[in-house]
């Protein structure tokens, strides 16, 4: 029942408007909708965007390359060298011998990390050449193939945890990208009302303008008869100056607002604007609820809540895996063999075996890994009680602004309704004044709450309209076609 009063008031609120939306040939007539789609298409807020969309999508794509097997080819090709350099002899003396020599080499490896446990699996291919100038002779030394194994001990798995935070960071990326453009509709939406309202305000002008010196013609004939007093010839004649000094204050306000309505939606023609009052009100019930769980599921700061707290523990784990120890175990077994020749190198090459542990150990660090493990511990339990209290922060800012999209909602019916009786009293008004039994002071007063009325009422559907949105963007659902919000 509320719906169609709603519909009903503001339907006659819209004829006492009409001609806002009307123009020439060469004007681009504008609907709200049309505003908005046109700021996420065109606007440099929205280019922003969308490049920061593409810098998070990269660094996506970087994230995941970690977890692909790597092939690398490295070497020192050519290694020349003509110098003089020390040779220690039998009996512990130094002899700067000339020396001229080629030692190149090369590497190709292929690599893989292990997430689960931090290791990296790897194979590799070496060639080695060495080439002594000053007695003609050369040597190759080469490793055909080999494979290995290296794993840290009791060390900070810096890619186990990348795999748990790194999605939701990437997740996180791409809802905030919806946010932005729902955050460009809040803006367009407001510029969109302040170009209306400055029309609005500029055919109310020009209406009173027109309407002010029709009314001092005839107050002049009653003047001539005897019938109004000098005072109020006066009186009228102010009123028409004021009422002139109006549609110019109102020309540059359109002027102003139509401007920031170019800037920001990327408007490049020049044609006039003019824009069309919203006339599908969204009169929909929207439940606290719905909006809740939809927010927990879609909005970036959800995510964020997981990514603030595994990130904490990650710190945790970080200050517990970084405590000074630093130990790496190394396998590896393949074939080698050196030859003067390079295809004897690949010619029943021997076997090779590596197998070692690399530590380094602090005996004494004052308590140093305790006080970086605490403050991790401490940082973690604050971390929760922050998120907690966010969490907190956010339910009640979704309830309060489906609180406040309701009274906008009832508060739109209040002003339509005000809308039409001003009108309705200010049409009476001027026709007894101009029958004679009206003051000019009644009649201004009708003058100021017409104009008033007109103004709230634009005023309410621009409030309105940006809690409509603003509920879009605490939830990024769409409560028209019942779907969440993606955008490409």
């Amino acid at each position: 029942m509320q719906s169609k009063l709603l519909l009903i008031l503001t339907a006659m609120s819209l004829l006492t408007l009409e001609t806002i939306g009307q123009g020439t040939s060469d004007t681009l007539r504008l609907t709200l909708h049309e505003v908005v789609e046109m700021a996420k298409g065109k606007s440099i807020a929205a280019k922003q965007a969308v490049t920061l969309k593409e810098n998070k999508y990269w660094q996506w794509r970087t994230f995941k390359s970690n977890f692909q097997p790597q092939l690398s080819l490295n070497g020192v090709l050519p290694a020349y060298t003509n110098s003089f350099q020390e040779v220690i002899q039998p009996d512990g003396t130094i002899v700067f011998q000339p020396v001229k020599y080629n030692n190149s080499s090369l590497n190709l490896a292929l690599s893989q990390s292990i997430a689960a446990t931090g290791g990296t699996v790897f194979g590799t291919t070496q060639l080695q050449r060495y080439d002594d100038f000053n007695r003609n002779f050369k040597l190759y030394n080469g490793v055909p193939y080999g494979i290995g194994y290296s794993q840290p001990l009791a060390r900070f798995n810096q890619l186990k945890w990348d795999q748990k935070i790194e999605p939701l960071k990437y997740n996180e990326s791409r809802q905030a990208y919806i946010e932005s453009m729902e955050r460009i509709a809040i803006r367009a939406t407001g510029f969109f009302f302040d170009l209306l309202l400055a029309q609005v305000n500029l055919q109310i002008a020009e209406t009173n303008f027109a309407n002010t010196k029709n009314i001092l013609r005839i107050a002049k004939e009653k003047f001539d008869i005897g019938k109004v007093s000098r005072n109020e010839i006066l009186q009228l004649e102010l009123e028409q100056l004021k009422a002139q000094k109006s549609v110019g204050i109102a020309k540059r306000d359109m002027e102003i607002s139509t401007l920031n309505l170019r800037t920001y939606t990327g408007l490049t023609n020049n044609d006039k604007i003019s824009l069309v009052l919203p006339t599908e009100t969204k009169s929909t019930d929207i439940n606290p609820e719905k909006v809740l769980s939809e927010a927990l599921e879609n909005r970036s700061d959800a995510i964020a809540f997981m990514r603030r707290t595994a990130e904490a523990k990650r710190d945790v784990a970080k200050a517990k895996g970084d405590n000074g120890i630093n130990a790496t175990l190394t396998a590896r077994l393949g074939y080698s063999k050196s030859s003067i020749s390079l295809s004897k190198v690949y010619e029943a090459p021997k076997s090779q075996q590596l197998f070692q542990l690399e530590f380094d150990i602090p005996i004494l660090d004052w308590g140093r890994s305790k006080s970086r493990m605490k403050t991790a511990e401490a940082n973690r339990q604050f971390t929760e009680y922050a998120v907690e209290q966010d969490k907190q922060t956010f339910s009640q800012e979704i309830y309060t602004q489906v609180t406040l999209y309701q009274m906008m909602k009832e508060q739109l019916v209040l002003n339509a309704m005000a809308d039409s009786i001003a009108s309705e009293k200010y049409q009476i008004a001027k026709e007894r004044y101009v029958l004679g039994n009206l003051s000019i002071t009644d009649l201004s007063i009708a003058f100021q709450e017409n104009d008033q009325a007109k103004r709230d009422f634009v005023l309410g559907l621009k409030d309105f309209w940006s809690a409509y949105y603003q509920l879009r963007y605490l939830s990024l659902y769409d409560f028209e076609t019942n779907q969440k919000i993606i955008y490409k």
